[in-house]
């Protein structure tokens, strides 16, 4: 197998500077939409327990100040970061901005239509994430590639501190209280991933993806 050179590495789809505002865009869509599921369910919510919890006492009070500006300046901060070196924090950026920060706005704004339908969450998560991959790369050229250090974008996939251990067992805990297929599906599904070496939180939310898929909950 030869070597790609920097040239053929730019112009691969999965490495290109232009599809990084789409995969951010996909990312975004997923957790916007879950944040939907959580605003209209109670449940589906892409983030850390304690930062939903600032979300759940906004829907309760109708007060979003907090929230608001908690997830908003974890997105400020990630797309500065992601501009200077080339890397975007999900965690920071996608779960708790996207995911809190801006839905917050929407609701302290009067503004639900987002929240409210699935599919207008999909879109709009789309075209934030769109929006925010485009803002990193074109900053980006006055930055890092000045210098010719990166190709493409890297993204740094995680939830990039302590919590991520606790992450996979929540998870399978989770899993269960929606029902014990899924509970079970989750279990085996992180039993797998730790005796593969992988991260159980891989193995946890494929599980219960597989086994949801097989035997759903109805949504009361």
């Amino acid at each position: 197998m030869t070597e790609l050179t920097k040239e053929e590495v730019q112009g691969n789809f999965w490495f290109a500077d232009w599809s990084f505002p789409f995969f951010v865009g996909l990312l975004s869509a997923g957790v916007f939409a879950g944040t939907h599921m959580y605003y209209v369910y109670g449940i589906g919510a892409f983030n850390e327990v304690a930062f939903v919890s600032m979300l759940r006492a906004g829907m309760d009070t109708g007060v979003y100040g907090a929230v608001a500006a908690f997830g908003a300046s974890f997105l400020f901060a990630r797309i500065i970061e992601g501009a200077l070196v080339g890397i975007l924090d999900i965690g920071g950026a996608i779960m708790t901005g996207v995911g809190l920060g801006i839905p917050a706005m929407f609701l302290g704004a009067g503004v639900t239509y987002p929240l409210d339908n699935f599919f207008a969450a999909l879109a709009t998560g789309m075209v934030i994430g769109c929006a925010i991959g485009g803002i990193i790369i074109l900053a980006r050229k006055f930055t890092v590639n000045q210098s010719n250090s990166t190709f493409g974008a890297d993204v740094m996939m995680g939830a990039g501190n302590s919590s991520g251990r606790f992450l996979g067992p929540l998870i399978i805990i989770t899993a269960i209280a929606a029902s014990i297929p899924i509970g079970v599906g989750s279990l085996i599904g992180a039993l797998a991933f730790y005796l593969w070496g992988k991260p159980i939180t891989g193995g946890a939310i494929l599980g219960a993806m597989l086994f949801g898929s097989v035997f759903p909950v109805a949504i009361v």
